[in-house]
């Protein structure tokens, strides 16, 4: 058994604003697991939210290797168990789960979908997401890139200007609105003001408008919105449920946080099961990354794959996209 860690630039084809930063490149990693003449590949997508720095993934994965007897793991169990006790970035733990599962998928001759026991769909409808940007360009924007295609838009909002953008995309398109605030707002009164100027524009849900911390305040905000509100930041490896329930109506799952596909399909169920709107979304990945996110969107009610789709230079071509749909390819 052989582990590899490779570099995985990412050049974008626009600047990626939301309302904490901005990148025109994404520094991904590729995990190579190799089982006598069987290889499977793993995306990492550090995220700088939960200090995934390029130096933590690299160490991160050089403490994996001398991890002793790790050539004699036999299970996803066994090897889960390891990544949790190494205390891993949980995009790296995700990046060697997934190559191991996909290797193991190919030495069984299954599909990937078919060796975690999910479902196996071949198309997801996808959201389109639009950096944070100035107003006037938004609809040179939803034009370059033919954004009538998609079912629904995601909006990237911060919390002075948040208004304006959504007013233009709901005058231009036709499509209902995602809106992300990536933690932006503060204070929770600011947040209630704001989705009341919402009404008559098509929005499904604001998602994650306040710092994950501010447990009290979701739960102050919930009990009055009328706009659902849904958890990203919020939800991670190991949710609390409890504390999700009082402050949302659904959550996004990435699997790069999960840390595995198998806790990632884990979370989804659980979400179903306590009647939350579910949603599987992404970082800015190559379509390796998408693909894996596909396979576990065929358990949501929501998908945004759309961090392929903002990639110049994609590497692998696994995921196609045409009218809004998502297949492999």
């Amino acid at each position: 058994m052989d582990w590899i860690l490779e570099t995985l630039p990412l050049e974008l084809k626009y600047t990626w604003k939301i309302s904490r930063n901005s990148s025109e490149l994404k520094h991904n990693f590729l995990v190579r697991c190799r089982i006598d003449r069987y290889e499977g590949l793993g995306e990492v997508a550090p995220n700088i939210r939960y200090q995934e720095t390029t130096e933590r993934i690299q160490e991160g994965f050089k403490s994996f290797l001398n991890y002793p007897n790790k050539h004699l793991i036999k299970s996803d169990s066994q090897l889960n168990e390891i990544l949790s006790s190494l205390n891993l970035p949980n995009a790296l733990r995700f990046g060697i789960n997934s190559a191991w599962v996909h290797c193991m998928a190919s030495k069984n001759k299954v599909s990937t979908p078919s060796y975690l026991g999910i479902p196996e769909k071949k198309e997801i409808n996808s959201c389109y997401t639009f950096p944070i940007m100035e107003a006037d360009e938004l609809e040179n924007f939803y034009q370059e890139y033919n954004l009538q295609r998609f079912n629904y838009l995601k909006v990237k909002v911060n919390a002075e200007e948040p208004l304006e953008a959504i007013k233009r995309i709901a005058a231009f398109s036709t499509q209902n609105l995602i809106i992300d605030g990536n933690e932006a707002w503060t204070d929770p009164q600011q947040v209630l003001e704001f989705t009341h100027l919402l009404d008559g524009i098509r929005v499904e849900f604001l998602e994650q408008p306040m710092p994950a911390a501010e447990q009290d305040a979701y739960q102050w905000l919930k009990r009055k919105s009328t706009v659902p509100l849904m958890a990203d930041e919020s939800l991670l490896d190991n949710p609390d449920w409890e504390m999700l329930e009082k402050g949302f109506h659904g959550v996004n799952m990435k699997l790069m946080k999960a840390g595995s596909y198998q806790n990632g399909i884990s979370i989804l169920q659980e979400a179903k099961a306590r009647g939350f709107m579910t949603m599987t979304g992404c970082m800015i990945e190559s379509t390796l990354g998408i693909s894996s996110a596909f396979y576990a969107a065929a358990l949501s009610d929501y998908a945004d794959l759309d961090g392929c789709l903002i990639v110049a230079n994609e590497p692998f071509g696994l995921v196609a996209e045409k009218g809004g749909k998502f297949y492999l390819s």
